[in-house]
């Protein structure tokens, strides 16, 4: 990570920003990965009221700035699970994933947590396992009713 970038902690002023974090990851690397329609369906989600708001308000998360910018976050809810990863198409590869992990895994393990669990997505199933997490199962779910293929992970601090 180079000297502009730096970690905080996720507050209630950033979501506004960070729902623009995850729609872009999606519509940016998605199409890498994924149909138009489950790009469609899955970035959606951010702007639905409701949805990540109690993940959000009961969650724990941390944001990466670049030159004061959120370019992108990640947050545990609950405190055994990363619940959200994502970053904007235009800083994938400059390291902000990798430095909001080795954060929340240090965190975690820090305060005495056994594990993380994660659903992982085409996305970040690559980066997670290249970090040392395993593979438990893949599972099929829908958004509006597109189906999705996820996978269930876990990293094990003991």
């Amino acid at each position: 990570m180079c000297a502009s970038h730096y970690l905080k902690p996720l507050s209630p002023s950033d979501y506004e920003v960070v729902r623009e974090v995850y729609k872009d990851a999606i519509e940016s690397q998605g199409p890498l990965f994924y149909s138009h329609a489950q790009i469609a369906a899955w970035s959606a989600i951010a702007c639905l009221p409701g949805i990540l708001d109690r993940v959000f308000a009961e969650g724990r998360g941390w944001v990466s700035c670049d030159n004061a910018v959120i370019e992108a976050f990640a947050l545990r809810h609950p405190l055994s699970r990363l619940a959200l990863l994502y970053c904007r198409g235009r800083s994938a590869g400059l390291g902000h994933a990798t430095a909001l992990l080795d954060h929340i895994e240090m965190e975690a393990f820090n305060e005495g947590e056994a594990f993380l669990s994660t659903e992982a997505s085409l996305c970040s199933y690559p980066l997670l396992l290249k970090r040392g997490w395993t593979f438990i199962k893949s599972e099929t779910i829908n958004f509006a009713d597109v189906s999705f293929e996820r996978y269930l992970m876990q990293k094990s601090f003991k």
